[in-house]
């Protein structure tokens, strides 16, 4: 049965001072489980908040998961904490808490504080460590300039248990040691300067794409250890490449062993359906104005960016966490104070959880799913905003989205669509986002939302990724999407690499490797992302033809970028452009090379003219190949230095 439980903390009193007040934002350091010394005899302390708890033990297989054995002592300082150390045990034991609650009721919870849990569909936590020899110091001390916001951020969003299985067993997932030998040095192939990780937090329910977390402080066991998971994120780092997570502080399911009614009351999520219960999703809300609950999320955020050396956050459902009738009908909501339907407790729990995180790890980002027009999501708090780094662009995907599928004979009528985001496009610092959430539920995968044949669908989809990575703002591109997968996004199965066997697919994969390079090159499309100096509208009202021209920027103008677009299966001779300024403007990149699967309709070097056009003092005349984007720079002016002759 064991040792008997010996009376024992690890808190001080400032520690519970912090954490009632919602200022501890290093909880994982004091609650949870983890092996100690006392009395020169080693074993495993353990501590959980349960304030309602009329009785509470520890369960496990060390004891034959006997309720009555290894009872924890309750604090008298009222914080409602309950803890122990129970001699001779070590890292590997299994456990869960037996709580005994003021209705009666009995209950049996993983830790919230585990690091690590049984592999579902058992769910009793294990108790580990984040111990780790990490080797990616050079990373580490100069990732404050490659995570800039003046900087390349081309994200690819990966699901790690639906990217690539057992070629050998199709039912096997790899697991995170795999993972990072065949993932890096793809990345490395493919150019992105960050990977971002759907939620990797234990949820039971794997459907749930991880986004029903039960275990906020474990990384899933259905891919291995703390440990692989720490060597696939340092493996990245050594290649130069940031590692974003998916963060979900805004629900949490109501699986009986999480954290729903945790001691037998509402404890994490709030008391009031109103607030606290979520209709879509049909799982719980955080009880933002808690601050034992602001501890928790905090410490958990600052948990993964501190032992995990994680580099950025992208915090999920933000719009649902803002407003108190987020998805309800009249009646099922109350305003708040003021008579609004803004959640003052969520707003004020995101500032202070974007200002702990830039305050200890200014060298991160953090980027807000927001799809509504809340102010300043991407401002500093200071000036009024929410204080995210960055801002998912939904309405510029959808409204992108919408053009594109359109037969190109059609999109005259939409033509606004395309060029409506540059009315609030600097508003906030926005990330552009072809997410999971576009290629499931009857979406259709990227390519097959293209209109037309074989050809023009494969066509349209080169010069949407040229439009996107030449517009404003950062990148982001699902799994999949960088060489045409043609079915939706399945989470029960790899994606389709056979897909790269054809031409028409290694085509679409040259082709956004290509851009990668061209993005992280051209200081014009990054320097200024997030600023109208670094983007200009040469021609925004041609309908007609489907024919865009824009200027990308950045500090110094001879970098500056032409981008000119044909949406039309039309190849258009001799259009003529207006150019920023005179000089011979060379083509760096054409979506139409046959490099790309492209008709390979060649792109040329043009000298400006002193003609007028597009409001511009000078023009070029270019040959537009169909369905496709072109690149321009102006060429380096050499100085011919004239010698002097004498007669």
């Amino acid at each position: 049965m064991g040792e008997p439980v010996v009376a024992y903390t690890m808190f001080t009193d400032y520690d519970i001072t912090l954490f009632r007040s919602g200022k501890h934002y290093k909880l994982y350091e004091k609650l949870g489980s983890r092996t100690a010394e006392v009395n020169g005899v080693t074993g495993v302390y353990f501590a959980v908040w349960a304030p309602n708890a009329n009785y509470l033990s520890v369960i496990g297989n060390f004891n034959g998961w006997n309720s009555s054995s290894h009872a924890l002592f309750v604090r008298w300082d009222e914080s409602g904490i309950w803890e122990g150390f129970i001699p001779g045990l070590e890292n590997g034991t299994t456990y869960k808490y037996h709580i005994g609650t003021a209705s009666g009721e009995v209950l049996e919870k993983a830790d919230p504080f585990a690091i690590r849990t049984e592999l579902p569909p058992r769910t009793a936590s294990i108790v580990d460590t984040t111990w780790y020899t990490w080797k990616d110091a050079e990373w580490m001390g100069q990732r404050y300039e490659r995570n800039a916001l003046d900087r390349p951020n081309s994200v690819y969003e990966m699901h790690v248990g639906s990217w690539m299985r057992d070629a050998n067993d199709p039912d096997r997932f790899l697991n995170y040691r795999e993972i990072a030998d065949r993932l890096v040095p793809y990345i490395q192939e493919m150019g992105f300067t960050h990977v971002e990780f759907m939620p990797i937090m234990e949820h039971p329910f794997y459907p749930s794409w991880g986004y029903q977390i039960t275990s906020y402080f474990a990384a899933s066991s259905r891919y291995g250890t703390p440990q692989d998971l720490m060597y696939l994120i340092e493996e990245l780092h050594q290649a130069n490449i940031g590692v974003i997570l998916d963060w979900v502080p805004s629900h949490f399911p109501g699986d009986a062993h999480g954290l729903y009614r945790f001691d037998g009351t509402h404890l994490f999520e709030h008391a009031d359906p109103r607030k606290g219960y979520h209709p879509d999703w049909k799982s719980y809300i955080f009880n933002y104005g808690r601050n034992e609950i602001k501890s928790f999320l905090i410490s958990n955020a600052l948990f993964w960016l501190d032992r995990y050396h994680v580099d950025g956050l992208r915090v999920d459902a933000v719009a649902s966490m803002l407003y108190l009738d987020y998805s309800r009908n009249h009646g099922e909501w109350e305003t708040n104070e003021h008579g609004g339907n803004e959640n003052l407790e969520a707003v004020a729990f995101l500032k202070e959880f974007n200002a702990a995180v830039y305050t200890h790890f200014p060298d991160v980002q953090t980027i807000a799913e927001e799809s509504t027009s809340w102010p300043g999501v991407s401002r500093p708090i200071y000036q009024g905003g929410l204080g995210f780094g960055m801002k998912w662009m939904m309405g510029w995907m959808h409204d992108t989205l919408n053009y594109f599928k359109e037969d190109p004979i059609n999109r005259k009528y939409v033509h606004d669509k395309l060029t409506f985001a540059t009315v609030y496009g600097f508003h906030e610092n926005f990330m552009l986002p072809f997410s999971h959430d576009e290629v499931v539920y009857g979406k259709k995968s990227m390519l097959y939302k293209m209109p037309g044949d074989d050809w023009q669908r494969i066509a349209n989809l080169r010069a949407l990724y040229l439009y996107m990575f030449t517009f404003m703002g950062t990148k982001l591109l699902f799994m999949g999407g960088e060489f045409g997968q043609t079915s939706e996004w399945n989470v029960d199965q790899s994606l389709d690499w056979h897909l790269l066997d054809y031409t028409p697919h290694q085509g679409i994969k040259k082709l956004v490797a290509s851009l990668n390079k061209l993005y992280r090159s051209e200081p014009a499309l990054y320097e200024k992302a997030f600023s109208p100096e670094g983007f200009e509208w040469i021609e925004m009202g041609d309908r007609e033809q489907s024919v865009f021209v824009y200027c990308r920027r950045g500090h110094d103008r001879e970098n500056d970028l032409l981008v000119v677009l044909n949406l039309t299966p039309v190849v258009r001779e001799q259009f003529r452009v207006g150019v920023p300024c005179e000089g011979i403007w060379q083509p760096i990149f054409n979506s139409d090379d046959s490099a790309y699967y492209g008709s390979g309709i060649t792109a040329k070097e043009a000298v400006s003219e002193k003609i007028h056009w597009m409001h511009r003092d000078d023009s070029i005349a270019i040959d537009l190949p169909p369905l496709a984007g072109i690149v321009y720079k102006q060429a380096a002016v050499k100085k011919i230095k004239k010698k002097s002759i004498k007669k």
